[in-house]
């Protein structure tokens, strides 16, 4: 009986435990993280030599979209202040792609079972979008600021420059242009940049 009793209680445990989606400590060191977390730099430089867009901007986007948490999401709506109506998107994962963009993704990339709360997944999409950012508005790899401000609004958004009236947007996108910069200081010192 007592075999049996643990076997239940490891079978609970192992439905618990989806994945690892806690963010690692000390996000402001490149290093850090990816010695917390070496399955990101894996990740990381797959995507890097499919798509050719660097890991300091990888995970400079990261940073910003969900701060390196796996089952992130958008917080929820309400009305009157007390009435849940949904989330404000469909934006899910480490990337924070919404739902019909890792659809085209997964058809366009090929990768049907692809899930955005896997690392591999979700640098590979990044990945992906920054090459289409590249051969749709002529951004450089390197250039996470603009890619940033492209994630964030969209090819077309971005096209039409409708960030230029998002001042608020305009200083995460700065942001994520100095985390990114930072990133790839410190990637260099540590022997992966």
């Amino acid at each position: 009986m007592s075999r049996l009793i643990r076997i239940a209680g490891l079978l609970l445990l192992a439905s618990c435990g989806g994945g690892n989606h806690s963010a690692p400590r000390n996000l402001d060191d490149a290093c850090s993280i990816l010695d917390q977390r070496p399955a990101y730099y894996s990740a990381m430089r797959r995507a890097e030599r499919r798509w050719g867009v660097p890991v300091h901007v990888q995970m400079a986007t990261m940073y910003q979209e969900s701060k390196f948490i796996g089952n992130a999401r958008t917080p929820f709506r309400y009305a009157l202040g007390i009435i849940p109506m949904g989330r404000q998107s469909s934006a899910y994962g480490y990337s924070q792609a919404l739902d019909d963009t890792w659809d085209d993704y997964r058809k366009d990339a090929g990768r049907f079972g692809a899930r955005r709360d896997r690392i591999e997944d979700a640098t590979d999409f990044i990945g992906w979008y920054m090459d289409r950012s590249e051969r749709k508005l002529g951004l450089s790899k390197y250039d996470a600021t603009s890619h940033y401000l492209a994630y964030h609004e969209g090819h077309g958004g971005y096209a039409r420059g409708s960030y230029n009236e998002k001042a608020w947007l305009m200083r995460v996108a700065a942001d994520v242009g100095a985390r990114s910069e930072l990133y790839r200081q410190q990637l260099m010192m540590c022997g992966r940049g």
